[in-house]
């Protein structure tokens, strides 16, 4: 066994009363936008008194706001840190900002892709570089990839041996690598994490995580882990993770909007949450020795039936891992790790019905002891993510049939201040994006990236459509699993399909007939009742009117191929076309070659 890396003391990120304060304006800024919030919603639905119709609207409303308001003054945040810190991450993570790059790497690290069901090929595909990474810096001996598997299909099992077999041998002697498959799949990953923990956990000092659809350079990993071995304190340092540049039309409009999405507000959140950070899974590294000590997760059962796992354990980790007095953080840069998106709507329903369930479970642990006040919020708002589904479904509903029932829409809601709300639901809703796209068009080098301003305003314009059907129609989707889930319907870990394949009509229409119905029936009642409200009833009902013919036109192959082509969701990495992904011959960098000129800034 490798020996332990020498820890040093280091001075602190964020002197305790300057953290307190920084989370003490959060949540003075997201308390008083909560009350204006609800304030200006209480006076749009003043006309004619105020009756059970209207609480019960204003109730709605207010679970909706959480998630919305956090994201707004994160996003503020964020744009404020990435326009005038002279270096955003030094201002939320300093020890990041003294790594040079150059320290030796003394710590013994576990590489651990967890996969299940899934094409061998591509998986060594987005091994390789980064394998090849590490040995061409000399620190091959310090690494070991475990594949750990919980693939149940036995042809594909068959195939993983093979593959992985010969993987090993040709790295034999400069990286380690070991091929485990469980026959029993309890607790899903993290079981799966937790048997390597138990097996192998003491050989190593780190470990970092991948999922199947994980990408890495060899420099992003031992920039984490050269990070983590620098600060004792840390616990888990979880890298920013990036789409992957796709061909498929449903993904790279997705990717698009995450990319803006998640740059503001993983930079706000990150200034005000400090050492609580998130743990999303993979692309992170672990410091193991308080991991296996105090993040076991338990079982969840339920009246003596089947045992029943986490689902979305990463989250619970965290906070675990946090209560423990270890540091959890998340380092906001863009090139540490990609992950493939779905290629299609239906797919990726099928995961994010998983991440429902999975934070569901979260309520167990509020009461917890020990856990830091910042964590419980996390999970409260990990909660309220899914829980807002059907209140927005509820605004939907209940305020269709009262506007219908309405002599006048003025007679129900007060025209003024229903447009300041609507206005400011709209920011709030964008915020994080609008705040990527501000600092965007101001960088010249970053405009470059996304292929000049006028590309770049023009996708963003794409996005923001794609979002407003989008949104309602997974909303509806979570408002029927979670009524499923209080009758004991539950959805269990399945694989997915990642390759690009069309959606037949047929099968839109079998899976999303029910959204299909509500947002028709809502736009028919206004149509037929109060015309003028039909405007701004298409940001509920649009989507779901609309689900059907949108699952099947952005999955078409050849749109997607199109798309690539001339630059519909373009990301930065399919202009500068970094050296490590041509190494994947990623279809959609390809395909973007050709148009590849230099763009005006």
């Amino acid at each position: 066994m490798l020996e332990r890396s020498p820890t040093r003391a280091i001075e602190a990120e964020a002197p305790g009363n300057d953290l307190f304060g920084r989370r003490l304006l959060f949540v003075a800024l997201f308390a008083a936008t909560m009350a204006g919030s609800l304030a200006i919603a209480a006076l749009a639905l003043s006309p004619g008194g105020f009756g059970i119709v209207d609480i019960a609207l204003l109730l709605l409303f207010a679970v909706t706001l959480p998630w919305m308001v956090a994201g707004f003054w994160n996003a503020v945040v964020g744009f404020l840190i990435m326009r005038f810190a002279a270096d955003p991450i030094a201002a939320i993570m300093p020890v990041a900002a003294r790594i040079r790059g150059d320290e030796p790497v003394t710590a013994s690290t576990a590489i651990l892709l967890c996969i299940r069901n899934e094409l061998p090929e591509r998986m060594i595909r987005n091994l390789e570089p980064m394998l090849a990474g590490l040995d061409a810096a000399g620190c091959g001996a310090r690494f070991h990839l475990y594949v750990l598997s919980d693939t149940s299909d036995a042809q594909i099992a068959a195939s993983e041996e093979a593959c992985f077999a010969a993987l090993t041998t040709r790295w034999r002697g400069r990286v380690g690598i070991t091929y485990r498959r469980r026959a029993v799949n309890a607790a899903y990953k993290a079981g799966n994490i937790r048997e390597f923990c138990e097996r192998w956990g003491s050989r190593h000092e780190f470990a970092v995580t991948l999922d199947a659809d994980s990408f890495m350079t060899a420099d992003a990993v031992l920039r984490l882990v050269r990070i983590i071995q620098a600060d004792p304190r840390l616990g888990i340092l979880q890298g920013l993770i990036v789409g992957l540049p796709s061909t498929s039309a449903f993904a790279r409009i997705f990717q698009f909007g995450m990319r803006l999405g998640m740059r503001s507000y993983t930079i706000g959140s990150a200034w005000w949450q400090g050492d609580c950070g998130p743990y999303w899974g993979h692309n992170a590294v672990l410091r193991l020795e308080p991991f296996i000590a105090h993040c076991a997760l338990p079982v969840l059962s339920t009246d003596g039936a089947e045992d029943r796992h986490i689902l979305s354990h990463d989250q619970i980790e965290a906070v675990l891992m946090r209560a423990a007095g270890y540091d959890v953080r998340v380092l906001p840069e863009e090139d540490l790790g990609w992950e493939e998106n779905p290629p299609t709507l239906l797919e990726f329903i099928r995961r994010d019905l998983r991440w429902c369930q999975g934070n569901m479970q979260y309520w167990r642990f509020l009461g917890l002891a020990g856990l830091k006040p910042v964590s419980r919020y996390q999970l409260v708002l990990a909660i309220l993510m899914f829980i807002g589904s059907p209140a927005w479904i509820g605004l939907l509903v209940l305020g269709t049939l009262a506007v219908a029932c309405a002599e006048t829409p003025a007679s129900f809601i007060r025209a003024d201040a229903g447009l300041a709300l609507f206005v400011c639901v709209m920011v709030m809703w964008f915020a994080p994006k609008i705040a990527s796209a501000i600092d965007i068009l101001l960088h010249p080098k970053l405009r470059h990236g996304f292929g000049g301003a006028g590309l770049f305003i023009i996708n963003f314009v794409i996005e923001t459509v794609y979002s407003i059907v989008l949104c309602p129609i997974l909303w509806f989707g979570h408002t029927i699993f979670l009524t499923g889930l209080l009758f004991g319907r539950e959805i269990g870990w399945i694989g997915q399909t990642r390759d690009d394949h069309a959606v037949p009509f047929t099968l839109a229409l079998r899976n999303l007939w029910p959204h299909t119905l509500l947002g028709c029936a809502a736009l028919g009642l206004l149509a037929m009742t109060q015309p003028a409200a039909i405007l701004y009833a298409l940001f509920l009902a649009g989507g779901p009117a609309l689900a059907i013919p949108f699952a099947v036109i952005t999955a078409r192959p050849w749109l997607g191929s199109l798309s690539a082509r001339i630059g519909i969701g373009r990301l930065p990495e399919e202009t500068e076309r970094p050296a490590a992904l041509l190494l994947l011959a990623l279809p959609a960098i390809e395909a973007a070659a050709p148009s590849l000129q230099p763009s005006a800034v």
